[in-house]
């Protein structure tokens, strides 16, 4: 990405996250949840639950929380039924915008959705419309400086599918979705402890945004994620921070 630092902005976008640390417990029990649903209880078994597990245990939620959280989820404990909802669209710029929701209610989803799409500046758009242009994978960040030859044997030998050399000299490991976690540790145990590392849907190109229409891609952005049906929001806009 010519002019742009994808160091920088995973830092940034990481920021944002931790000062949102308030939704991040809601939404950890509400995919551990929907996770356990979906493929029982058994944590070997069912990767998508090992994930979101392994993600709250990383943010500190306590293992009764988790705990009944996976009952919930198999319907050893009473507790509100959600269900998956993705929504589509445009943002500034045309960058693609996907809306990865859980909820009890999906009219009143959608209608949050679409609202928060109009008011600052996007369009929302039908199934499909920008999916394809977005990867399930995991992805894992290791700073400038990092050894990238050793780096490089000692991923491919864990698993993963690509190591990718950045403008800025930052090096992102790209996996499964679900081979994140093993990756992860077996290149910690090989002496590489990430900066960053999370399952996305990654973006097959981006669409970088700069002044003003930065700011305003912000907005809406911070808008869907504020939704509390709203699990995660990506996109393939790149904000030019400067």
């Amino acid at each position: 990405m010519a002019g742009h630092s994808k160091w920088a902005n995973i830092q940034h976008r990481k920021g944002r996250q931790d000062a949102k640390r308030g939704k991040i417990f809601t939404k950890l029990i509400k995919e551990i949840t929907v996770a356990a649903k979906m493929g029982g209880s058994d944590i070997s078994a069912n990767p998508r639950l090992r994930l979101a597990v392994d993600k709250a245990k990383g943010e500190s939620v306590p293992k009764d929380t988790i705990d009944n959280a996976i009952k919930r989820g198999t319907g050893q404990l009473d507790g509100v039924v959600y269900e998956e909802a993705r929504y589509e669209g445009y943002g500034i710029a045309g960058a693609a915008v996907m809306v990865d929701c859980l909820t009890d209610n999906k009219i009143r989803t959608v209608a949050d959705v679409r609202h928060a799409f109009s008011k600052y500046g996007g369009n929302m758009g039908t199934d499909g419309c920008v999916a394809f242009q977005f990867k399930h994978c995991g992805q894992l960040l290791f700073a400038p400086g990092t050894n990238e030859d050793a780096l490089m044997d000692a991923a491919l030998e864990a698993g993963a599918d690509d190591v990718i050399t950045n403008e800025d000299d930052s090096l992102e490991v790209i996996t499964g979705p679900w081979e994140f976690t093993a990756v992860k540790e077996a290149l910690e145990a090989a002496g590489f402890k990430a900066e960053f590392g999370e399952v996305s849907m990654k973006a097959q190109n981006e669409t970088e945004l700069s002044g003003d229409d930065a700011v305003r891609m912000q907005k809406l952005l911070d808008a869907l994620e504020t939704l509390d049906d709203v699990q995660e929001v990506y996109t393939s806009a790149v904000l030019d921070e400067a």
